[in-house]
């Protein structure tokens, strides 16, 4: 029972179905899942720090959305706006307290622009889709070695949010609008991502064909059994199933699990009436629910467009336009957050894996790669209705980096800054990996300046 590193899973509660990696939900739901019950499971986490003493992370939010705009989005026609002949009108260019945003394209974001910063000295390090896609969510080099064993931010995130106190029903990190990526890494199955194809809809196979009158009545019989069978030689396998049936149990017939899982009429029409919105209604559900979601990563594109941006993706006029949809769903619940006074608790980041060639169109009418880019953040406690940093007036390269490294901030320093938020020292080097050689959060060796949070969001 051991896996490819030697770990071995059979002494982990509720590994049954992490063994078969490739069952879909379904199965999931018939057999249960571990990952909604391991957060009680872990043992505890021998880890260390590098310059303890440096690190003090922010620690002001609870949760974290992570939008992830696949495809890669203008960083010129977005999050640093450039103006000129080839802009059209409709985007209408407007200034808040100096900093430039594209009002027409995102007028519901420019309505919450308070509680918005923008990072515009970003720079990517490849301009390869998905290079790029998995250096940005596992912070480090995909083509390294310790990158086969990385975990997804969020599963790092899940893992040490899951020994702080609170309701854990669900996962700690759930993916919405998406069909997979980075996993757990070599951590516990316990903190893999959940992935949801469609959300909006309601949690898929939590209910029973027979009803649920039937499934009341069989349900405890199936514990008889397993009670009868573990004294035998199939003991620790009912009793392994017994664990993660229980923690099934919990999301069947579940009116709060429902709920968070469901998007209205009201609400679908809110959010522009999108799959990105239902996802964003989803997430706003799981932080108000607070039933143990602590990263919830949302994708959205494909912003890829080589031709026709202001046609397609980037109009303006078109309110079903990918640009006017991401606006809706987003605005939105930066809005509802900060009505419900979540918004304080919550870090939004939004961005794609790097940004798009800068000036006049391409002879398509659209923009290619370019190793540039910006990106979103709202909540948590950060200044809003400003930038940090700036490129040269065609968006080319970072005129100036505007934070304490004064460089050019990589995936590795928005990776530290999530941390940071979520309270979690970014220095921190576990000693548990199977290569033996620690593991570090957000990748130090070798590196002359050291990554870190941009701890000027906050001011």
């Amino acid at each position: 029972m051991k896996d490819r590193f030697g770990k071995d899973w059979s002494k982990t509660r509720g590994s049954w179905f992490w063994k078969r990696p490739h069952l879909n939900r379904r199965v999931f739901f018939r057999h249960a899942a571990s990952a909604l019950g391991g957060y009680y499971l872990m043992p505890s986490r021998p880890m260390e720090g590098i310059a303890q003493a440096a690190a003090s992370p922010i620690g002001k939010a609870k949760f974290c959305v992570f939008v992830l705009m696949t495809g890669a989005p203008s960083h010129v026609d977005s999050f640093d706006l450039k103006t000129g002949p080839w802009l059209p009108a409709t985007f209408d260019p407007t200034t808040y307290d100096g900093v430039i945003w594209p009002r027409g394209l995102f007028p519901r974001i420019g309505e919450n622009f308070d509680n918005v910063s923008l990072v515009r000295s970003i720079k990517p390090w490849a301009a390869v889709h998905s290079l790029s896609q998995t250096w940005l969510q596992i912070g480090r080099n995909p083509t390294s070695q310790l990158a086969k064993i990385a975990p997804h931010i969020g599963s790092v995130v899940s893992l040490e949010m899951s020994s702080r106190p609170g309701n854990k029903t669900l996962p700690g990190f759930i993916a919405l609008n998406s069909g997979g990526g980075p996993g757990q890494g070599y951590l516990a199955p316990d903190h893999a991502p959940f992935f949801i194809g469609s959300a909006g809809g309601g949690l898929p196979n939590t209910t029973f064909s027979g009803g649920q009158a039937v499934f009341e009545r069989r349900f405890p019989l199936v514990a008889d059994l397993d009670d009868e069978l573990r004294g035998g030689t199939l003991g620790a396998a009912s009793l392994e199933n017994e664990l993660v049936n229980s923690n099934a149990r919990k999301l069947m017939y579940n009116a709060d699990i429902t709920k968070a899982f469901t998007a209205d009429t009201v609400d679908r029409v809110k959010y522009g009436n999108s799959t990105f919105g239902n996802a964003c209604v989803t997430a706003r559900n799981l932080i108000r629910a607070d039933m143990g979601t602590r990263f919830i990563q949302i994708n959205v594109g494909s912003w890829d467009l080589h031709s026709n941006i202001y046609q397609t993706g980037m109009n303006p006029s078109n309110v079903n336009s990918l640009g006017r949809q991401f606006d809706s769903g987003l605005g939105t619940l930066i809005e509802d957050l900060r009505k419900e006074n979540l918004l304080d608790q919550t870090l939004i980041v939004a961005m794609g894996e790097f940004g798009r060639t800068i000036g006049a169109l391409n002879t398509n009418g659209g923009r290619d790669h370019f190793l540039q880019q910006s990106a979103l953040f709202a909540g948590a406690g950060i200044r809003g209705r400003r930038a940090i940093g700036a490129t040269d007036d065609r968006g080319a390269v970072t005129a100036d980096p505007g934070w304490s490294r004064n460089r050019d901030i990589r995936a590795e320093d928005i990776e530290a800054t999530i941390y940071s938020a979520m309270g979690i020292d970014w220095t921190t080097i576990r000693r548990d990996d199977p290569f033996g050689r620690g593991f570090e959060y957000v990748p130090q060796s070798g590196v002359a300046d050291e990554y870190a949070p941009i701890h000027e969001l906050w001011g």
